[in-house]
């Protein structure tokens, strides 16, 4: 099963360290880009809209 863009990935398994991992790769683009941002809302449409930031 694949997860629709707006359902919670840690439904489908994403953990704590994971959502780490993703935030210190992802705060190399995006300075302000910590876990607490991604684990408010952890969808792909939510972090869509965090890494798209400024991008035209």
């Amino acid at each position: 099963d694949e997860p629709l863009d707006d359902e919670n990935l840690i439904d489908y398994g994403l953990d704590s360290v994971r959502m780490m991992g993703l935030a210190a790769r992802w705060r190399k683009v995006h300075g302000d880009i910590d876990f607490v941002m991604l684990a408010k809302n952890p969808t792909i449409d939510a972090w869509w809209a965090l890494l798209s930031r400024g991008v035209e």
